[in-house]
């Protein structure tokens, strides 16, 4: 089942409310089974091709379903005004070829997530709510998210999934900000990039095992993969979710 609800988040207001997807597992009002989350960015992207940005999705719900996995997942939706989505996805304040100087609100971002979303999802389900049984993933911008979630917020996400992350972004205050936070045990970080996209950028590809590198340094377990002929979009994700799970676990 996935629950759509529509919300806004105090400091990154929208003219639009966003919505919220969360997903519960079939067999969930059947059993008093407590379950693990997965929160992920980009969430009109993770469900249905009918919301998604370039009409195609990541499948989510086909790949639960089919598999039974036991997870909830709470997904949540960029905000599409202009640039805003860069703004929200960004730990670091930028200047971007075409899109001018990108002010910084990640943090803001990740407050909301682990202060107020968490909480109410906590309370409202049955969630194991400890670091352990915790999740974050995205991908691209929501990639650089997952990785500064799992690093800047360690005490609240064990595990973490950055699929084709944003490396151009920062790279130096990516690694400052791993070198400056030993991370809890367990860490575990699933980190990938195809191939096809890094062809124009191989500078992506190595700052991909610089950053697994620093993040192993830091203590955490990293799988750090390139992904054969895998270009930047929502279907070749879609493809890596048995990966990036069974490495999560």
């Amino acid at each position: 089942m996935i629950k759509v609800t529509k919300i806004q988040i105090p400091g990154l207001p929208t003219e639009k409310p966003r919505r919220l997807y969360v997903y519960t597992p079939r067999d969930y009002n059947r059993t008093d089974e407590r379950y693990p989350v997965l929160y992920m960015f980009d969430g009109h992207n993770v469900f249905y091709d009918s919301h998604a940005t370039y009409g195609k999705s990541w499948g989510m719900k086909e790949y639960l379903q089919k598999t039974k996995k036991p997870i909830i997942l709470v997904a949540v939706e960029c905000n599409p005004e202009g640039n805003r989505r860069l703004n929200e996805y960004t730990p670091w304040s930028f200047k971007g070829r075409g899109v001018g100087f990108i002010e910084a609100q990640g943090r803001i971002t990740m407050d909301w997530f682990t202060k107020t979303l968490k909480p109410m999802i906590d309370s409202t389900y049955r969630t194991l709510p400890d670091r352990e049984h915790t999740m974050i993933a995205g991908s691209s911008m929501g990639g650089i998210m997952s990785l500064y979630a799992a690093v800047e917020y360690n005490d609240v996400f064990a595990r973490a999934a950055a699929l084709s992350p944003s490396l151009w972004l920062e790279p130096k205050k990516m690694k400052e900000m791993i070198r400056s936070n030993p991370l809890k045990n367990p860490t575990k970080i699933y980190m990938d990039m195809g191939s096809g996209e890094a062809e124009k950028y191989p500078r992506l590809m190595t700052g991909l095992f610089e950053v697994a590198k620093e993040l192993t340094k830091a203590g955490a377990f990293v799988d750090a993969r390139v992904v054969p002929y895998a270009m930047h979009s929502e279907a070749y994700w879609e493809e890596r979710i048995p990966v990036f799970f069974q490495y999560l676990g």
